[in-house]
């Protein structure tokens, strides 16, 4: 719903308007799309001027790199904790698999990271976001290892990346725009080539988790 803002003085209050204009955000991705969401949009939703928004969030870019890394540690936190109950491959893989199935809007972010999110955004607001990543793949990886204890850390955490890779790349084509939903439902041999999100993220990270430990002496011949 829009709001009528006052002018934030406190801390309290500005902290406040982060979080209007990040939950504002955070509603019109979930609705419409990363993609579709404009500045001007939220600042609609939050009743401010887009002047106003800037002084919170320079672009329109840094307000979802900042959702992106919540979704980073929220998605972090979810995997490790479901981990503490899952031995092996399948398990371990399942883990991954379900809990990014599980967050939509996490995977939207995810395909619009590289290609816009982090373009347009202050080095302050870039470092923030990479080093909360950097956390919380060094944290899945020592969970994967917990869970599978034929992987080394930095398999781990290689896994871990991977697996947000593959969604990001996934996630798109398993939520098609209008125009390709009515091109699949007219040919069914084009829509049958559409990857599905979980069945292919799947198969893709037991196969990496299989592989990477026989690369092993290929790895260290390599830095030698």
């Amino acid at each position: 719903m829009k709001q009528a803002f006052v002018r934030a003085r406190r801390p309290e209050h500005k902290r406040q308007r982060r979080e209007a204009i990040l939950a504002a955000a955070r509603d019109l991705a979930l609705e419409s799309g990363v993609r579709n969401v404009s500045l001007g949009g939220v600042a609609a939703a939050v009743g401010l001027a887009k002047s106003n928004i800037v002084r919170y969030f320079g672009t329109r870019e840094e307000i979802f790199l900042e959702l992106a890394a919540e979704g980073w540690t929220e998605w972090g936190a979810a995997v490790a904790e479901r981990l503490r109950e899952a031995h092996g491959t399948e398990a371990m893989v399942a883990v991954l698999a379900e809990t990014l199935v599980e967050r939509p809007l996490f995977c939207d972010l995810l395909s619009q990271t590289t290609t816009t999110l982090e373009h347009n955004v202050s080095v302050p607001a870039a470092r923030a976001f990479k080093r909360t990543v950097l956390e919380v793949m060094a944290e899945l990886g020592r969970a994967i290892v917990r869970a599978h204890g034929d992987l080394t850390e930095q398999e781990g955490y290689e896994i871990a990346g991977a697996a947000a890779a593959l969604a990001g790349t996934l996630y798109p084509a398993a939520n098609p725009p209008p125009t390709l939903v009515e091109l699949y439902a007219q040919d069914p041999e084009i829509a049958a080539t559409c990857l599905p999100f979980v069945p292919t993220l799947t198969r893709a990270l037991r196969a990496l988790a299989a592989g990477l430990p026989a690369l092993r002496g290929d790895d260290d011949e390599a830095r030698g």
